[in-house]
């Protein structure tokens, strides 16, 4: 099977690729910079460097390809993300999300592609009704001004992908990644808030989060890839807990101090309403599609052995 994987050197592309490669796919990666050809190539991966918003680059780069399937990976998400400025900050993912999808679609018609996988993010979802989701509940339709475009791009993937025509097309939610290369890894933004008593327990903590370990994550996407109807699926563990729950325990693991509490009015203050939500209202989400259709099953079940386990 030939596989065109566009976002090839991100976080999951890191780990994708040499599963594919395991697996005797023949993978072509995508990337905008060139100094990650040589990144590439150590992954098992043909390489070609194509800006994604460059619809003819994009074009070529999947002709000459000639792949079975193409994987969506693109982002452009900086390491550490100022909450109050995430209309800047995913600026260029939610482009990636919209003309970018736009163009690989485009290209994967042109190229006779068959299957078509996309990432999307598990969380965003309607703050209402029971504390964990599945891929037939809404997404919020109300959300704070600060992430309402990036939920525009989010809901923009998801609908144009599971509709594409002449190709069968699946949208992976994962949900919060840790793990080698992501912001809850040793090395990562979020450890190091944590570290430094940055990531307060908001309120009631009684917000929700689904994890998914980065390897898990790439696992899910190769069982996308081989198998699976088009359609949405939740890319999470089976443990959805709250921030009062892991925060705490992450601050264990790592030998730090408890993270503070302070109310949910001195969040919104200081961090802004998505903050507030994230860590008093969020809800979970169920992976049981994606274990019954993709026959997908997470390595780390939980995100409390991950953790202790790539933190400890």
């Amino acid at each position: 099977m030939k596989v065109f994987v566009a976002g090839a050197t991100g976080a999951i592309g890191r780990q994708l690729v040499p599963m594919l490669v395991r697996d005797g796919c023949e993978v072509t990666g995508m990337t905008r910079t060139e100094s990650n050809r040589n990144l590439l190539g150590s992954l098992g991966a043909k390489p070609v460097v194509a800006d994604a918003l460059d619809p003819e680059a994009v074009g070529r780069a999947v002709s000459e390809a000639e792949p079975d399937v193409i994987v969506h990976q693109l982002t452009a998400i900086p390491p550490s993300i100022n909450i109050r400025r995430m209309e800047r900050d995913f600026a260029l993912t939610n482009r990636l999300r919209t003309e970018g999808t736009d163009h690989l679609l485009s290209a994967g018609r042109a190229a006779g592609v068959t299957r078509f996988v996309a990432q999307s993010f598990a969380n965003y979802f309607a703050r209402t009704g029971g504390p964990v989701k599945d891929e037939d509940d809404p997404l919020d339709p109300d959300p704070p001004a600060a992430v309402r475009t990036t939920l525009d791009a989010i809901r923009y993937v998801e609908d144009a992908v599971t509709r594409a025509d002449r190709m069968d097309g699946l949208v992976l939610r994962y949900g919060a990644f840790y793990g080698p290369g992501t912001a809850l890894a040793p090395d990562g933004d979020l450890v190091r808030s944590i570290r430094k008593r940055r990531f307060p327990i908001v309120g009631s903590g009684a917000g929700l989060w689904s994890f998914v370990h980065i390897e898990d994550a790439a696992s899910a996407t190769v069982a996308a890839i081989e198998r699976g109807a088009p359609g949405v699926y939740h890319i999470v563990d089976d443990d959805p807990s709250s921030a009062g729950e892991w925060l705490p325990a992450v601050a264990r693991i790592l030998g730090a101090k408890p993270p503070r509490r302070i109310p949910r009015w001195l969040a919104r203050l200081g961090a802004g309403e998505v903050v507030a939500i994230m860590l008093t209202e969020a809800r979970g989400a169920s992976n049981a599609k994606a274990k019954a259709d993709l026959g997908w099953t997470p390595r780390y079940a939980s995100w409390r052995r991950g953790f202790a386990e790539g933190l400890g």
